[in-house]
């Protein structure tokens, strides 16, 4: 029997393209996404979303091979996480929107006896939208089935200094063959609804603080970028959304080389292959850059896989 527990949580992906639907009918139907009162009014809007974007999004998870990459990545840092805490400690992930679920893990969870879950979502920076609802999400399911292990939970862990080499490292990668004085270099986090920061979500100050971090690293690192820039990514429907955008901001560094490093995601998914190394390298072109990068995410590197011990280690 596992004594403990360290479960990663996430907000996931489809696995095939009958997933896709689920996956946005499950987004659109969390309150922590669309924060209307009215559960019938978040119903509705979530259903005439889903309808209309299940075809597209369809077509994006089929030009990256009819699944998202998030799972895949996902099952290599648990096999490594595993073997790094060892055979006392289970090591599990539970994905918020698509398979796995949370009550399937926490089964598993429970045949062990385990006494100490430990509940480490991966977004480095805390959001309502992200890491409040996965780990409602979890808890409300682990009590609703009435089992009584101590639940752990970390917010965020973006000032964690490991965390930060293994994003330096995925920079480094990615600038092996040129000067880093020809470049321009752009922290893209995914974007939030301004009410959303405006109702009290502090997402936005802990992006700027990462941001803040990273630029004294890169220095302590000779990394000697021409400038350093935050924008946001992702923007869906006509609400105002944090800025500035991530093509607004493709627009002020033009005729230099740009490299892109996705801030708020720690595994590659639809918005990096896709949004990112797709949908905006072809902004890039437009608008003549000479070179455009994008960085992966940390995934299952093994410096992530050193901060995910630590973090453990630290909750202890």
């Amino acid at each position: 029997m596992k004594k403990e527990a360290v479960i990663l949580l996430n907000m996931g992906g489809p696995n095939n393209l009958e997933e896709v639907e689920m996956f946005l009918k499950n987004m659109f139907a969390d309150k922590n996404i669309l924060t209307m009162k009215s559960n019938l009014l978040r119903k509705f809007v979530g259903g005439m979303i889903t309808f209309t974007r299940t075809e597209s999004s369809q077509d994006i998870y089929r030009q990256l091979g009819g699944k998202s990459p998030i799972v895949g990545h996902t099952k290599k840092l648990v096999q490594k996480l595993q073997k790094r805490l060892g055979e006392d400690v289970l090591v599990d992930f539970v994905m918020r929107y698509t398979p796995p679920f949370a009550p399937e893990v926490i089964e598993k969870i429970n045949k062990e006896k385990v006494q100490k879950i430990y509940l480490i979502p991966l977004y480095p920076q805390y959001s309502t939208t992200t890491t409040k609802s996965s780990l409602e999400d979890f808890e409300e399911h682990y009590h609703d089935i009435g089992e009584d292990a101590i639940l752990v939970e970390i917010k965020h862990f973006f000032e964690n200094k490991t965390y930060n080499k293994a994003i330096v490292e995925r920079i480094k990668e990615q600038m092996q063959d040129v000067k880093y004085e020809d470049f321009d270099i752009i922290f893209s986090a995914h974007g939030l609804p301004q009410k959303i920061v405006d109702a009290g979500d502090v997402y936005q100050r802990h992006v700027e603080k990462h941001v803040d971090i990273l630029k004294e690293i890169l220095q302590d690192e000779n990394m000697n970028f021409h400038e350093t820039h935050l924008a946001y990514q992702s923007k869906v429907g006509p609400m105002e959304w944090l800025k500035p955008s991530l093509e607004d901001k493709l627009k002020t560094v033009r005729n230099r080389g740009v490299i892109i490093f996705p801030l708020a995601f720690t595994i590659d998914n639809s918005e990096t292959d896709f949004e990112l190394e797709i949908e905006y390298r072809e902004i890039a072109e437009e608008l003549g850059f000479k070179e455009y990068r994008v960085c992966r995410c940390p995934n299952d590197s093994e410096l992530f896989v050193d901060a995910l011990e630590e973090i453990y280690e630290k909750m202890k």
